[in-house]
């Protein structure tokens, strides 16, 4: 097999403009779900400065990915196992330097990145949350980005911020939004398509639509637990969706340049996601 036919990983960004809409549950049982589908999955924890990804799924890190990008390590060195088999590289806790990273420091995570991807199918990174200059970078490491919202009034607004930011800075961006929280998948959609709308009416570009998962009491059980919701109670109606998403997300075809999309996107480039709960 020669090295340009090598299948590479899909890069995925995890992220959202406002925090507490449940991105890191969402970036977590998604992790699982691709492995649980015979996938090899990184999880990067993109919150350098306050990472919790290692705190939710109850691992005891001995490295960071402080260490990886000042040089200290590689990216093998730093990466754990965690469920499923997904492959965890913690965040740093409360490490301030490492909130606004140096140009050699952004280098060398994008290199380790690269490097990586012969390894994985799926590497998703798990942002912090808001339009600081780290979660704009990350999202233009990936192939594909994931906005996560919430009905919030406020999260929607933020939502719609971070993407003027990212199509700002990158043009060609690929979108999708997940509306977390939903009552149904008619809320869902709903909300997505307001948001469509006001990208395409003020910023001149369309969201892709990849589903919603609903309200659903088991995910805090499973938080409190320390354990991802579609291990620890796969048959609820959030674990359900969060394996509808993996699905899809499996469903995207790689090489070694990057992803291709949904072929089945409409002319508005949303995709419609079957009810899952």
């Amino acid at each position: 097999m020669t090295t340009a036919s090598i299948k590479r990983a899909k890069v995925l960004a995890v992220t959202s403009g406002k925090g507490g809409v449940g991105k890191t549950t969402l970036a977590i049982n998604v992790s699982v779900a691709l492995s649980q589908l015979g996938h090899r999955v990184a999880l990067i924890d993109g919150d350098f400065g306050l990472g919790n990804v290692d705190v939710m799924l109850g691992l005891a890190p001995q490295s960071h990915v402080g260490q990886l990008i000042t040089g200290e390590k590689t990216i093998s060195d730093v990466l754990q196992e965690g469920p499923r088999g997904v492959q965890v590289l913690p965040g740093g806790s409360g490490i301030q330097s490492l909130t606004a990273l140096t140009n050699e420091q952004r280098l060398r995570l994008a290199a380790a990145i690269d490097e990586a991807r012969s390894a994985f199918d799926f590497i998703l990174i798990d942002t912090a949350s808001g339009i600081a200059d780290n979660v704009i970078d990350l999202l233009g490491l990936s192939h594909q980005v994931l906005l996560v919202t919430s009905l919030d009034p406020a999260a929607l607004v933020d939502a719609y911020a971070l993407a003027k930011v990212l199509w700002r800075r990158a043009p060609q961006a690929d979108i999708g939004l997940i509306v977390n929280r939903a009552r149904d998948g008619a809320e869902g959609r709903m909300i997505f398509r307001q948001l469509d709308r006001a990208a395409a009416r003020f910023l001149g570009h369309h969201l892709r639509y990849f589903g919603f998962v609903p309200n659903d009491p088991a995910v805090s059980e499973a938080t409190v637990n320390q354990c991802p919701l579609v291990e620890h109670l796969p048959q609820t109606p959030a674990s359900r969706c969060f394996r509808l998403l993996a699905s899809r997300l499996s469903s995207l075809r790689s090489g070694p340049g990057g992803v291709r999309l949904f072929p089945d996107a409409g002319p508005a480039g949303a995709v419609e996601v079957p009810r899952c709960a």
